[in-house]
């Protein structure tokens, strides 16, 4: 039946269908479906099916799909959807380590763990909460559009920083980065909201990347070239180092 709850008891129907399109892409979307319909009203068959083409790859793009979060209050959720392209050690930035006087505590200054996670045009773009907790800040910083799989894109590029903290005092950083495409990152939240792990906070539009910065020793539970999904892959548990080793096939 439909609306009936799924559980792991194998209770309740499932059924695919299409994911949602977030309303920030419906707008683009509706702009190109009706370019491509008065084209093809005019007989400009060469443009109308390009700019139907163009009408579903939009509307891919901003799709917005149920996630199934990790009930584990020590997981730290990857907020993107992509691949794991760089893990290192190094100091977070500055503008989640300064007391800004206005939102508290920023990160403790000294090296951590920064998980980098790129985004094609072809993943989901809409970020989640690697934690739940208070946002403590968001930071946008105007910048360039250079290629976001380069790591001084991190330092160089357009980027808003945010920062979560746990009820138990445990903060998460992370960066949402543009890229050569992206020409805006788009906030959900603002400081003294309120989050769940896994809950929608922004979104960038067309390709980016998004850095993690993992509480001081806390290492990462995924490995470089890994796959990864928002609000259900867990990129590491709080507290907890050990070696991660995958085989490359």
């Amino acid at each position: 039946m439909p609306g009936e709850i799924l559980d792991n008891r194998g209770r309740g129907a499932s059924q695919w269908h299409w994911p949602s399109v977030h309303p920030e892409g419906r707008k683009f979307a509706l702009m190109v479906g009706v370019a491509s319909l008065v084209t093809a009203l005019l007989a400009w068959e060469t443009i109308a099916w390009p700019l139907a083409f163009l009408t579903l790859g939009v509307a891919a793009f901003f799709r917005d799909p149920e996630r199934v979060v990790p009930q584990d209050d020590r997981a730290i959720l990857s907020p993107a959807d992509g691949t794991v392209t760089l893990i290192r050690r190094m100091a977070p930035p500055a503008e989640l380590i300064v007391d800004d006087g206005t939102s508290g505590r920023g990160l403790p200054a000294g090296e951590v763990t920064r998980v980098s996670i790129f985004m094609s045009v072809f993943d989901v773009h809409i970020n989640r909460a690697p934690v739940g907790g208070t946002v403590r800040r968001v930071v946008y910083i105007p910048g360039k559009f250079m290629n976001a799989d380069l790591d001084k894109a991190s330092d160089d590029n357009e980027r808003q920083h945010l920062l979560i903290e746990r009820n138990d005092g445990t903060q998460v950083g992370f960066t949402q980065i543009a890229g050569l495409v992206a020409r805006r990152i788009v906030p959900f939240v603002k400081p003294g909201d309120m989050v769940a792990a896994g809950q929608r906070v922004g979104l960038i539009r067309f390709g980016s990347r998004v850095d993690v910065y993992l509480p001081a020793g806390t290492d990462a539970r995924v490995v470089t070239g890994q796959t990864v999904v928002a609000g259900e892959t867990i990129l590491a548990e709080i507290g907890t180092q050990q070696l991660i080793e995958g085989v490359n096939q």
